[in-house]
């Protein structure tokens, strides 16, 4: 395959995905899952439909660049975010109610932009600086997991001021938050446990297991938060330009960086738990800030993730677009590495262009339709894509999935706790105590 027709690939995942990443709660290794298994039978095959390896990895890494630069959308405007996603909601919610949403959604995408450039930075030494670190940090990953985690649920300070006409009341307004926090990571981790041990979607689907979790645990709280608040959303304004310091913008994606490397580098992290850590690391404050910290570490999460694939002496197979392609292609020169960092850094500039755009598109809707009927609209939504996908099966785990995903929105706590649906199995059979627990609670 010539350079260009490679790009052109590229480019095309990334317009695909970005118009995909509009969808709420519509995640992109969903999409490209799908699209493997329909690219993979008989009739397809049988039909001459065969897309060229080298052409479907370029593919797909355009298609990774679009989703993490313009998911961003449905996080301000829709509210229905992913888990890495979900810490952008917060401040993206109160910039929508400003009428400045469309500002929020340009800061992520500056935060991408920059995150693309420090990827750009850090490509000529992956193999001479990231490959050594990756043989020094790998026999210890399972225990700096554990310590990540710990510090997840460690920092959901006490939210509470004391109120209360006796002690006790006292006492749980100030650590209800804390007490809510510890059961959602409990409750998800359980959940974790038992979709690993015990899948109960079909066999044919299997690999879209924690699909709809992860839309029951993020996804529909937030939505069902909309339904019942009533919502009205401001008319919207569209700036020319944004309110932000070169300063501010460098100290953003500095620490978004630095948080989406360490969940690119780390398996189960996300970009929001990386995101969490280098902000408090770099102490972040400012809105502006942390705003565009979010969109530099996702981007870096979901696009350093499969860009570290194609890196030669390194070969780092992490997060679901690098699982999923790794069986059917494995990148084998420098010249592809270096091409996969040209596409990264075209897919990023056209993928801004459109974030821009899609956002005036989505400002448009919400001034049209009322916010409540465009929440009932996403539920509906999603509903039909677990339904869908995963079948009764999955609606079951949605609804309890959603029953623990309401803990954080009701009692204030961090939906991070949520991710214990992941790094509890993972942590545990690190430990290789998976089987023990499993066997313990009736799994096995």
């Amino acid at each position: 395959m010539g350079y260009w027709t490679l790009m052109c690939y590229a480019l095309a995942g990334t317009a695909i995905a970005s118009l995909l990443a509009c969808v709420p709660a519509l995640h992109i290794y969903n999409v490209v899952g799908l699209l493997l298994l329909i690219l993979a039978r008989p009739e397809v095959v049988s039909a001459g439909i065969v897309v060229p390896t080298d052409s479907l990895a370029m593919l797909l890494l355009g298609m990774v660049v679009g989703y993490a630069v313009v998911n961003t959308i449905p996080s301000v405007f829709w509210a229905a975010p992913d888990e890495s996603a979900v810490w952008i909601v917060l401040p993206g919610q109160t910039y929508l109610m400003q009428r400045r949403g469309y500002e929020a959604a340009a800061l992520s995408g500056i935060g991408s932009l920059g995150a693309a450039l420090v990827l750009l930075l850090v490509a000529p030494l992956t193999e001479i600086v990231l490959a050594p670190i990756r043989l020094i940090v790998q026999p210890h990953v399972h225990w700096v997991l554990g310590l990540v985690t710990l510090y997840v649920i460690i920092s959901e300070w006490p939210k509470g001021i004391g109120r209360g006409e006796t002690v006790l009341s006292r006492l749980w307004d100030g650590w209800r938050s804390l007490a809510a926090g510890l059961a959602t990571f409990v409750l998800s981790g359980l959940l974790g446990l038992l979709l690993a041990f015990r899948p109960l979607v079909p066999v044919h689907v299997s690999f879209q297991s924690l699909m709809p979790a992860f839309v029951g645990l993020y996804a529909v709280p937030w939505v069902i938060q909309n339904i019942l608040s009533g919502t009205r959303v401001p008319e919207q304004y569209v700036c020319r330009s944004v309110d932000v310091t070169l300063g501010l913008i460098v100290r953003g994606v500095a620490a978004g960086a630095l948080g989406g490397l360490l969940a690119a580098f780390f398996p189960v992290m996300t970009g929001g738990m990386g995101g969490l850590i280098a902000g408090h690391a770099t102490a972040q404050r400012d809105e502006r800030a942390f705003i565009i910290s979010q969109g530099a570490s996702k981007f870096v999460y979901y696009v350093g993730a499969l860009l570290f694939f194609f890196a030669p002496g390194l070969h780092l197979t992490r997060g679901g677009m690098a699982w999923m392609l790794s069986p059917l292609y494995q990148p084998y020169a420098l010249e592809t590495y270096w091409q996969a960092v040209g596409a990264v850094a075209l897919c990023a500039a056209l993928a801004f262009g459109m974030l821009l755009g899609l956002s005036r598109g989505a400002i448009s809707v919400i001034a049209r339709v009322d916010y409540r009927w465009l929440s009932w609209g996403t539920l509906g939504l999603l509903i039909g894509l677990v339904s869908v996908v995963t079948g009764w099966q999955g609606l079951l785990i949605a609804c309890t999935a959603t029953g623990i995903g309401l803990i954080p929105v009701l009692f204030h706590s961090r939906r991070m706790n949520c991710m214990g649906v992941l790094l509890a199995p993972v942590l545990l059979n690190m430990a290789g105590w998976g089987p023990a627990v499993a066997d313990t609670l009736g799994l096995l």
